[in-house]
């Protein structure tokens, strides 16, 4: 689809600030080997079943790091291996990790108790708190962080009869910015900065999910890269400015969040270690994804490394977005339910599983890949039930149950059959559109509707 002028050359202007002179950025931020014995070192130490913490190379790559020793249970003795510098490698079913990504999940979870769905509200689809007291509000007094910024999303998505008229274009509160307080920077063993986002939940959000074509991503001006393709319902709302600036937007979500992201990383403490942790629900997982990879292209993992943990997330991009993903160094790890179609889409029917055959690889890099790795959890009870099994709170539920059940199965509808028609037939004809991605929104159609 076509972006606004203005949103996108403001977005340019965005990552130029962050890219000074267009200096070209290193392909991949390689870790130093100090850095990858650490990780192995701690690692080792903190997996089920391990020996002891305190051998001779463990302590002393523990000790060269931290200065200090660490229990092999707290977090701050493995946040590293936590925020994945090793790819969560043997750590899936670890306790710390799981009690952590469930953590993150209640701090998403806290969007959702923020919003306010009630029409009657001048406060409509945006936060029912000021950033002060939000988390206290929702049940979430020492939740360790402090709220710096709420977050706007605007999808730029054409209107249908049914849609409030001033839907498209206007920014709704789509998450927040936060920082650790002291006390819990200690408990972390680092200083991190936190976004969340919440899932889909406005008529113009549900639209711009439907939008599953690919579309160039082009975020690093200097570098644009047009064979990386996101889908352009995501990177609508990630790149468009919010046209009324009612709760005061400032541009696009990618603006507001490379501005307060760049500006807390820049704050802290040069002696002290940071991180930025990004997690979301559903589109707000594909979010996440977008702005992780936005942050790495730009450099800013240079400084602090940044990982995504999504909750039921989609597919973000194709091959290529991985690729380039992997090579940046961006870690996501991605929390999916097996009983949840969401985390099959798009690309239900072309995709990373289906395009490995010699029929089907030409396609390859015009279908959707999934980023990062998968904690893969199980909900039997919930079988049947779209809403249950996507549900964050099922997800967190999952997350809590000692070693909970994980069973990746290829089984499960697809799901959202309205939508996935409404978005063929609301396209241009088939005619007027690459044969590509003609064929590959059939294939997706047909699938979906259980034809083949």
């Amino acid at each position: 689809m076509a972006f606004a002028t203005a949103a996108t050359a403001a977005a340019a202007a965005a990552a130029m600030a962050l890219t000074p002179q267009c200096a070209k950025l290193p392909g991949k931020t390689r870790q130093s080997r100090t850095r990858s014995a650490i990780c192995r070192a701690a690692a080792m130490a903190t997996a089920p079943g391990s020996a002891s913490t305190s051998t001779p190379v463990a302590a002393a790559a523990l000790n060269a790091r931290s200065g200090a020793r660490r229990t092999a249970s707290s977090v701050a003795g493995m946040w590293r291996q936590v925020q994945g510098c090793d790819d969560w490698e043997g750590l899936l079913d670890h306790p710390v990790l799981r009690s952590e990504v469930a953590r993150y999940g209640e701090l998403v979870d806290a969007c959702y108790k923020a919003f306010d769905l009630d029409p009657a509200s001048r406060r409509h689809h945006n936060c029912k708190y000021g950033k002060e007291r939000m988390l206290e509000e929702v049940g979430m007094a020492g939740a360790g962080y402090e709220v710096t910024k709420y977050i706007y999303a605007a999808p730029d998505v054409m209107t249908v009869p049914t849609m409030e008229a001033s839907t498209s274009g206007r920014g709704r509160w789509i998450g927040y910015v936060a920082v650790s307080t002291p006390e819990m920077t200690r408990r972390l063993g680092r200083r991190e900065v936190l976004v969340s986002f919440r899932g889909t939940v406005t008529p113009a959000e549900w639209l711009a999910n439907l939008m599953s074509s690919l579309e160039p991503a082009r975020l690093d001006p200097c570098d644009p890269r047009p064979d990386v393709k996101v889908e352009s319902g995501f990177l609508s709302l990630y790149t468009s400015a919010d046209k009324t600036c009612r709760f005061g937007g400032a541009g696009s979500c990618r603006e507001q969040l490379l501005r307060e992201v760049s500006r807390l990383i820049d704050s802290g403490d040069s002696r002290s270690d940071t991180s930025v942790t990004l997690a979301g629900h559903s589109m707000g997982g594909a979010l996440a994804t977008l702005l992780a990879y936005d942050l790495a292209e730009l450099g800013l993992n240079r400084a602090a490394p940044i990982t995504v943990f999504s909750f039921g997330g989609p597919r973000v991009g194709n091959a290529a977005f991985k690729a380039r993903c992997d090579e940046l160094g961006v870690k996501a790890l991605r929390v999916a339910n097996v009983r949840d179609p969401i985390t099959r889409m798009p690309g239900v029917f072309l995709n990373e599983a289906t395009t490995g055959t010699a029929v089907l690889r030409p396609w390859r890099e015009s279908c959707y890949t999934h980023v990062g790795v998968e904690l893969p959890l199980d909900d039997l009870s919930s079988v049947g039930d779209l809403a249950a099994v996507h549900d964050l709170g099922t997800y967190i539920a999952l997350l809590r149950k000692p070693k909970a059940a994980a069973r990746a199965d290829g089984g499960g509808g697809g799901g959202a059959v309205i939508g996935r028609v409404l978005e063929f037939v609301g396209r241009r004809g088939a005619g007027a559109m690459p044969w590509q991605d003609a064929a590959l929104q059939m294939g997706g159609l047909v699938q979906t509707l259980g034809l083949i």
